[in-house]
């Protein structure tokens, strides 16, 4: 058995009947819903489907915004996306009818989804809906679109200095960033996000202790064009922002360069995603062939794939789904087959074995029968003797000197494959050396195949520098006893 990393956290998300509601109340495509049940015969579109500018009023009257030009743009993008999302069917208008001609609406077979269909139908024209407003998102935002007009009417592009394909990459990467760091630890909720940030997980190399000008100049400019981005994104519900501050754009210039250490963060822009905005980043991040585990994946899986699938997972999120496997189980042969997985010289098999215990203590003292059953086993019977010990049970025997050094291998071979915690991995180092005299000196002996590894890496990390010069040693004498 062999357990991959996973790419990404698992996350917890919440029930589709939550979700499709969550996706009917996101303000945007409450808009779209209203403006498809408003269309009706006199409702005139363009030749693109767009609303024609003279209902435009009528429209933002209707769904209660105000009657100005902003009024009249956010109907215009309720249109729009009503009819991206089947809500309004648009019937274009016959070439022959002249370039003046318009076009007719009507209510949308999608329509009906909205109230009678199931929580995944809704779900599935909210998904629609974001890819449309993705793409707005990474279109360009004009000061004076005339300036790009040509004499024939024509738009010239490529004036632009824009990279359809570049600006879609940059929103998906921040995006999926944004999932990570909202997905941290699954079973907590993680707070918003500071733009600068943000863009800095993006720009600032990973290797870089102080950020270069010209750097800091790319993270300014990046913040800019994530403020702009998430106003087009908020209104179908995926994040929760608040945009960055405008009094500051106007102290600073049109860009406004990272905040100092003293100063407000939130002033530079706040962003966290929404339960809703975790599930569409992870539809879209499947669609695309990105493994995004999801708690609860393992729940009707066999034991083996249990354990090897929460073999990285955090304690908090392994907790929860040993959890779920557990509750679709009961405490009858769970036990025994948790154990029975637990066994293995693999490279995985401690890690097995630790979460093993720690999933055995949340079937607690039903397990009892079973984990006696492997006290003599040689794999499993330190393991036995610590839950036992653990429960309070009576009689537990007492471990043979060989089982205890085995054991605080296989202990320490395990925190060192999860990449544990430096202190905490040294408090474990000089705990073990030091709890047994002469560990060094009875360790190499080990039948354990991370012997060798795990004594190497006592001496890389023990702070005495005689007993880290001991555990070099016997990691050379446990290397030369194997051959390897």
């Amino acid at each position: 058995m062999s357990a991959e990393r996973p790419t990404l956290p698992p996350v917890r998300l919440h029930t589709e009947a939550e979700l499709a509601r969550d996706a009917l109340a996101a303000p945007l495509l409450a808009r779209a819903v209203r403006l498809a049940r408003w269309a009706g015969p006199e409702t005139r579109v363009g030749a693109g489907g767009e609303l024609v500018e003279e209902q435009l009023p009528a429209a933002a009257e209707y769904l209660g915004l105000t009657a100005d030009e902003d009024g009249a743009a956010e109907a215009s993008e309720a249109w729009r996306l009503a009819v991206d999302t089947g809500l309004v069917d648009v019937e274009d208008p016959e070439e022959a009818a002249g370039e003046d001609a318009e076009g007719t609406a009507a209510a949308g077979e999608n329509l009906a989804l909205i109230t009678g269909g199931s929580p995944q139908d809704v779900l599935s024209i909210w998904l629609d809906g974001l890819e449309a407003v993705q793409v707005d998102a990474t279109m360009p935002f004009f000061d004076d679109l005339a300036d790009l007009v040509g004499e024939d009417g024509s738009i010239d592009f490529e004036s632009l200095d824009w990279d359809a394909d570049a600006e879609e990459e940059f929103l998906d990467a921040i995006l999926g960033n944004l999932y990570v760091l909202t997905a941290g630890d699954a079973g907590m909720d993680a707070g918003p996000v500071p733009l600068p940030a943000l863009a800095a997980s993006l720009i600032v190399p990973d290797d870089m202790v102080e950020p270069t000008d010209d750097i800091l100049e790319q993270v300014s400019e990046a913040m800019m064009r994530l403020d702009e981005q998430f106003r087009v994104l908020e209104p179908i519900g995926i994040v929760e922002y608040r945009p960055v501050d405008e009094a500051l754009l106007a102290e600073e210039g049109e860009d406004a360069a990272p905040p100092a250490d003293d100063e407000d963060i939130t002033r530079y822009g706040m962003v966290k995603l929404t339960p809703l905005g975790l599930y569409g980043i992870r539809a879209r991040m499947l669609e695309a062939g990105v493994d995004a585990p999801v708690i609860g994946d393992l729940a009707e899986k066999d034991a083996d794939a249990l354990l090897d699938g929460i073999a990285y997972y955090s304690e908090t999120v392994a907790r929860s789904e040993v959890e779920l496997w557990l509750a679709r189980r009961g405490a009858d042969g769970a036990a025994a087959e948790l154990l029975a997985a637990a066994r293995g010289a693999d490279q995985q098999a401690p890690l097995r074995r630790l979460h093993c215990q720690q999933a055995l203590a949340l079937v607690g003292a039903e397990a009892e029968p079973a984990v006696r059953a492997v006290l003599d086993d040689p794999e499993l019977g330190g393991l036995a003797r610590v839950w036992l010990a653990e429960l309070g049970a009576a009689d537990v025997p007492a471990p043979p000197e060989p089982m205890i050094f085995w054991l605080a291998i296989d202990t320490m071979a395990a925190q060192l494959e999860a990449d544990g915690d430096l202190d905490e991995l040294q408090g474990l180092v000089e705990g073990l050396a030091g709890q047994h005299s002469g560990f060094f000196d009875e360790a190499w002996r080990v039948e354990h195949p991370a012997t060798a590894d795990v004594l190497e890496a006592m001496g890389r990390l023990h702070s005495d520098k005689k007993k880290a010069k001991e555990a070099r040693k016997a990691a050379f004498k446990a290397r030369s006893r194997t051959g390897s």
